[in-house]
């Protein structure tokens, strides 16, 4: 990187920061993208090994109205497939299809909890009040990703009576905020049937948002090729239009007084504007050449971003199975939220590495045959990801980063690991035919120490700031999302900061273009 005037340099390459330098770039603007790891993407990535491709981040997209358009806007085409969702609970599941298939969910919740059949009458209710919000949340494709200048025959028939009905379904979906966990214990007091609805769910997630994701379920795509293949077509179109993209190359230090940044690969540039889209403490630890007394701001935010703890992280196992197929499509699909057990996590004793080993072990051997698994099996959406004849499993759960941290320090990490791939090779191997017995041809093991080494996010995090302390060190309403994309310091803006429930890739990408569109804006005022 020789220093040289950038109009926006992007930190982080991941679905906010490669959004932002795509639409810059089409802008016309001098764009420079920088990612510490070799590739683009973040935890939009796959890896491969010995023919089987799996996905090391997102498991499949919803396109939320954002993705779609903004793929089209950009010109970029992208093979997608449909990503059908199961729910399974025990030996039962359900194929979503449709909105239909509530009742069928409700069905398999009254077969496991006999006793509770009008409390989950009242649930699924909620679940279709909170579903027709959403639907007309999403009800048409984001405007921000269409280009309806000198439209106004869209403008009046579609656009102006969607804002009316978004403004009165957001404030109804706000009145929803309670942690969904605290909310269905209104409608039963069995804490079980709470449990296997909601604890696949991050911690304290709202009502709103959780209720809504069985719509989300019937929204997901997959892109032929593997999840990668929506940043590496970001990625080309940067280059495209003449932005540039250095990857191995993180960004260490940030001195707005002489807008400049330091690489770790000792080069600088210089930058008139910055979308910062990497974690959050780290942009504040790169800051150099402040008084932080001069700008009482600043000083308070980067205190709210250092007390705050990432949102929650998870635990995967990547088993590469000599088995069809289609064993793997009759009882899960290609896409599947598994709980082995109606027994529910409020049973089990918390995770805890303070303990000795084999009281943690033990505690860890109850969690894994009873937390929510979420299953996703590439070959089922693209033949090319896993030989032939064979299937690759990627098999997913929440798990808190303090206890991977904790048992590393203890000195057993690597155990760890091998202990979990057996427990959820046992737990598969109870659920599918013919058992696992011989069938594992490899396995690998990714804790949220992986992902905070990879990603670069606070405590692991997957997504946004860990709810349930305020104020959170992000905007956390929907109606102000713009604001979200805004620093204490002139010039420089983030993306993907969020904190509020929908978070996600389409949220990652809308902020990466109010980001853009905010710089572009500024660049604009400047030339005059």
């Amino acid at each position: 990187m020789n220093q040289m005037i950038y109009d926006t340099v992007v930190v982080g390459a991941g679905a906010a920061g490669l959004t932002a330098a795509a639409y810059l770039a089409r802008g016309g603007h001098r764009v420079l993208l920088c990612e510490k790891n070799p590739k683009v993407g973040g935890l939009v990535s796959t890896f491969e090994q010995d023919g089987f491709v799996f996905d090391a981040g997102v498991r499949a997209f919803e396109d939320s109205g954002i993705l779609l358009p903004m793929l089209r806007q950009l010109g970029i085409e992208l093979p997608m497939v449909q990503n059908p969702v199961t729910l399974a609970l025990g030996g039962d599941q359900v194929r979503l299809t449709g909105p239909e298939s509530l009742a069928d969910y409700g069905a398999m919740l009254k077969r496991q909890f006999t006793g509770n059949a009008a409390e989950i009458d009242a649930i699924l209710a909620e679940i279709e009040k909170v579903m027709g919000y959403m639907k007309v949340l999403y009800g048409i494709e984001n405007p921000l990703f269409l280009d309806i200048a000198g439209n106004p025959r869209y403008l009046l028939r579609t656009l102006l009576p969607w804002l009316f009905q978004y403004q009165k379904n957001i404030h109804k979906a706000m009145r929803l905020s309670q942690p969904v966990a605290e909310y269905l214990l209104k409608f039963t007091n069995n804490q079980a049937l709470v449990d296997v609805i909601t604890q696949h769910f991050f911690e304290n997630t709202p009502t709103f948002f959780a209720l809504s994701y069985f719509s989300l379920y019937l929204d997901y795509r997959y892109p032929k090729g593997g999840t990668s293949m929506f940043a590496e077509a970001l990625a080309q179109q940067v280059r495209a239009q003449g932005g540039e993209i250095k990857c191995n190359t993180q960004v260490t230090a940030i001195y707005p007084n002489e807008h400049r940044l330091e690489a770790d690969t000792g080069k600088s540039v210089l930058y008139r504007s910055v979308i910062w889209a990497a974690d959050s403490k780290a942009f504040y630890a790169a800051l150099h050449g402040l008084d932080t007394r001069r700008l009482p701001a600043l000083a308070v935010q980067k205190k709210r971003v250092n007390e705050h703890r990432g949102g929650d992280s998870v635990l995967s196992v990547y088993l590469a199975l000599d088995v069809d197929a289609q064993v793997i499509a009759d009882r899960f699909g290609p896409h599947c939220f598994y709980t082995p057990t109606p027994r529910g996590l409020s049973a089990v004793a918390p995770l805890d590495a303070s303990l000795p080993k084999k009281q943690c072990k033990q505690a860890l051997a109850e969690y894994l045959a009873t937390t929510t698994y979420e299953i996703s099996c590439p070959v089922l959406r693209d033949r090319a990801l896993a030989p032939q004849g064979k299937s690759g499993l990627m098999v997913s759960t929440l798990f808190p980063y303090e206890v991977a941290r904790g048992i590393r320090a203890a000195g057993w990490y690597d155990e760890l690991k091998q202990f979990c791939i057996d427990a959820v090779v046992d737990m598969l191997g109870n659920a599918l035919p013919g058992g696992l017995q011989g069938r594992v041809l490899f396995a690998l093991c990714s804790t949220p120490l992986t992902i905070q080494q990879y990603a670069g996010s606070s405590d692991g995090a997957i997504t946004g700031w860990a709810f349930g302390k305020e104020p959170l060190p992000a905007e956390t309403q929907m109606t102000k999302i713009v604001q979200s994309i805004k620093t204490p310091l002139p010039d420089i803006y983030q993306a993907g900061q969020w904190a509020f429930s929908p978070a996600g890739l389409p949220v990652c990408v809308l902020t990466g273009k109010l980001a853009a569109d905010a710089v572009a804006k500024q660049l604009t005022k400047e030339n005059g």
